[in-house]
Parts: C-alpha cells; sequence; structure tokens
C-alpha cells in the first residue's frame, strides 16, 4: 500500500498520483456479492436536482458489505482482498467454515489465509469484531455500531479509526475520528483496528477530467454567479462575497446546522473547540 507518481508527460499529469493497489490480491468482484447501483443524476422523482455536482462517471457494481457481522462463533478466512469503487477502504472477501462468503472493510493488518471471528470471546485482533463491553480500554475499533443489531454506522472510511475511553455501566466513552467523545451501548458491536488504505487521503487528483470519472460534476463559486442565480452574486467589477453562503441565502463555513436534541444527551465533548 503506498503512493505511486507519473513520469511529467503533460502539466497535470505531473501532480496526478494514484494508489498503486500492491495490497490487492483478486481482480474480479464475487458475483454473488454484488448487486444494482442505479444513477438518480441526482435528481428526485419530480426531476428537480436535489444534491449539486453529482452526475457522470464510471458504471459501477454495489458489493454487499456485512458490517452486521450477524454470524456469530463461527470463524471464517479471508481468501482475498479486492478494491471497492463505492467506497475509499478495501474490502476482504471471507469464507466461513460452513461456506457461505461475504465482503467485510479490510482493517490495517489483515491479510489473505487469516482466521477471523464474530464473538465476545474473540481475541483482540483486527478484523476480530466484539461487543464493545468485550473490548479492552484503550483499544483502536473501527465499524462502530450506535443500535445493537443495525450494523456498523462509524468510522468506515479509509484510514478512518475510534478509540474506546472508558466504561460506565450500560454505556462506553468513544472518542471518534472527528475528535468527538460520545456514550456508545456497550452491547453494540464493533470491529477491532483501523480501517485500511490510510494513504488515500494522500492522493492528488491532479485533473478535473479525473474528477469526472468519480461523478463529481463542476463547482461554480457563487460570487462568479448572477444575483439571480446566488446571494453572493452581482456587483460591478469583482465582488468580496461578504458573508459565505449557500445558493438558498443559508450560511456555511461555520455556522451550525444541527437540530438533532434528541442525541444531545450521547455527547460528551463536542468536536468543535
Amino acid at each position: 500500500m503506498g503512493i505511486r507518481t507519473f513520469k511529467p508527460t503533460s502539466h497535470s499529469r505531473r501532480f496526478i498520483t494514484s494508489s498503486d493497489f500492491s495490497e490487492i490480491t483478486k481482480d474480479h468482484p464475487e458475483k454473488s456479492l454484488l448487486g444494482p447501483l442505479r444513477r438518480t443524476g441526482a435528481r428526485n422523482n419530480f426531476g428537480f436536482i436535489t444534491t449539486r455536482h453529482i452526475g457522470g462517471g464510471h458504471k459501477r457494481r454495489y458489493r454487499v458489505i456485512d458490517f452486521k457481522r450477524a454470524k456469530r462463533e463461527i470463524s471464517a478466512k479471508v481468501i482475498a482482498i479486492e478494491y471497492d469503487p463505492n467506497r475509499t477502504s478495501r474490502i476482504a472477501l471471507i469464507v466461513y467454515k460452513d461456506g457461505e462468503k461475504a465482503y467485510i472493510l479490510c482493517p490495517v493488518g489483515l491479510e489473505v489465509g487469516q482466521e477471523i471471528l464474530a464473538s465476545a470471546k474473540a481475541d483482540i485482533k483486527p478484523g476480530n469484531a466484539l461487543p464493545i463491553s468485550a473490548i479492552p480500554v484503550g483499544t483502536t475499533i473501527h465499524n462502530i455500531e450506535i443500535r445493537p443489531g443495525k450494523g456498523g454506522q462509524i468510522a468506515k472510511g479509509a484510514g478512518a479509526m475510534a478509540t474506546l475511553v472508558a466504561k460506565e455501566g450500560q454505556y462506553s466513552q468513544v472518542r471518534l475520528p472527528s475528535g468527538e467523545t460520545r456514550f456508545i451501548l456497550t452491547e453494540c458491536y464493533a470491529t477491532i483496528g483501523q480501517v485500511g488504505n490510510a494513504d488515500h487521503e494522500n492522493i492528488t487528483i491532479g485533473k478535473a477530467g479525473r474528477q469526472r470519472w468519480l461523478g463529481i460534476r463542476p463547482t461554480v463559486r457563487g460570487t462568479a454567479m448572477n444575483p439571480v442565480d446566488h446571494p453572493m452574486g452581482g456587483g460591478e467589477g469583482r465582488g468580496k462575497g461578504n458573508h459565505p453562503m449557500t445558493p438558498w441565502a443559508v450560511p456555511c463555513k461555520g455556522y451550525k446546522t444541527r437540530h438533532n436534541k434528541r442525541t444531545n444527551r450521547f455527547i460528551v465533548k463536542r468536536r468543535s473547540k
């Protein structure tokens, strides 16, 4: 797992970097674990754009990932490490002793041939899934459940990891990748280790066309628009834009948009200073 550079045969090629994919052991995905992935063009059922800057991109098939690790007390063997076009992390193809196959997120240190287990009695090794009550304080974890049995929802991106800080009765304190410390039920499952492909954040896109391959359309500055199109548009000459905001006049860059008072009590320390 490293960063690959290229000969500067063009201006954009000089700065482009990509993953060397050295950890990938299998070229083609498991057909039984593929699902359809239909594109919406960021439009809703009325045909209106609901999310800007989405469209195009390479055709993909969805890889069905087992975030729940619901097959408990049965060990599985890692048979391949694969690329997933739908996420930044790598995925591991595992096969259980009864013959069933599944995809899981590939943590740092997990290699082909290793055995993993989802159980309260499992060892504290990368790839093993345990309830938080059975994990020692200070352990690095990922793919953490918020509700028992719902499947992992926290720390799933490349290089992501959380730290188990403390346990207090039925709740545990977990420091999330954002810096926030949060109460999570100790009966929730989490996977040991840090999500792999940590070098993803060091990759340089290098050119606009590569963003289009990913399905990301151009972003136009609000100050470059007309007043009819954006609150920051217009003006004689080039304007400063003053207060940064969205096209719908909602302040951004520091403006708080959280309204979920129901879960405020679970936040021990916020990520903001």
